[in-house]
């Protein structure tokens, strides 16, 4: 679990300055800001300009990623050398198979001066990647995984809808692989949008499964990720008694607790610390 919400993870076109203009009013925790797949060949370039533009202007304390277009086409170097003059938070690598494509990237970031600080977000939406995903996620600069689930499913050729089961392997291969390396990891989109019992299933099956968040195609989507990534008032609440209990056993020389008839140990205190520190993230956000 990481301090930092990510609870809702939005794609936005590149090459649409009103939807990049409309999310500055969204309570959303990050965006992505898509020059690849959500761009139309003929319009990559002004959507480069379109975007810098826009990054210059500010997006607040959200998270700020830039998926750029693979370097094996005509455009992802371009993407690149217009991005870097936003000093961009985060490059959002897509198809990454294995550690030398991030190794690649990070080595291209490292001769811009201005993309020093750029970290490196990778898409894992191929079947290769997710064989690779221990060692992608402890690749230079990595700071997290996108969950691709439309791109693998297709690759896998398994079904995307109901419960998930036929790509169970691969989310829980990438969710593993980020919380051994200490990065992040974002649950892939909901497509029906308009399907808000179906997104919020999902969600909850994401949170369960420890995803950080769920990568969003509509606005309309935001409330109901948000809600369901969140720590609820009752976990705070239990996380607040756990920390009590555990605090007091130790006080009388004991190295665990009882609450509510269940046993309290250090291990439960890490969590317990790491819901309220989230808790307490997103309600700094939101206030922002």
């Amino acid at each position: 679990m990481t301090a930092r919400p990510l609870r809702s993870v939005l794609y936005i076109p590149g090459d649409k300055p009103r939807a990049l203009e409309k999310a500055r009013g969204l309570p959303v925790d990050a965006i992505i800001f898509d020059l690849e797949d959500a761009v139309a060949p003929d319009a990559k370039s002004g959507a480069r300009e379109t975007l810098v533009a826009a990054l210059g202007q500010g997006y607040g304390a959200r998270a700020c990623l830039v998926r750029i277009n693979g370097f094996d086409t005509e455009w992802g170097e371009g993407d690149l050398d217009a991005i870097a003059a936003a000093s961009p938070e985060a490059v959002l690598l897509p198809k990454v198979n294995g550690p030398g494509d991030v190794a690649d990237l990070a080595d291209r970031l490292a001769a811009r001066p201005e993309t020093a600080n750029t970290q490196i977000w990778a898409m894992m939406e191929t079947c290769e990647g997710v064989l690779n995903a221990a060692a992608i996620a402890r690749a230079p600069r990595m700071a997290g995984f996108i969950l691709g689930t439309n791109d693998l499913a297709k690759e896998i050729g398994c079904a995307t809808g109901g419960d998930r089961m036929a790509m169970m392997v691969a989310l829980q291969t990438c969710l593993m692989a980020a919380r051994a390396a200490g990065i992040a990891c974002v649950d892939g989109v909901y497509n029906a949008f308009k399907d808000d019992d179906g997104l919020a299933s999902e969600c909850e099956q994401g949170r369960a499964l420890g995803m950080d968040g769920k990568t969003l195609i509509h606005p309309a989507q935001v409330a109901t990720a948000n809600a369901a990534f969140a720590p609820t008032p009752e976990a705070v609440e239990l996380a607040n008694r756990q920390i009590a209990a555990y605090e007091a056993a130790l006080a009388a020389g004991q190295g665990v607790a009882v609450l509510d008839g269940r046993i309290v140990e250090n291990l439960h205190i890490v969590t317990a610390r790491a819901t309220l520190a989230k808790a307490a993230a997103i309600a700094t956000l939101e206030t922002q």
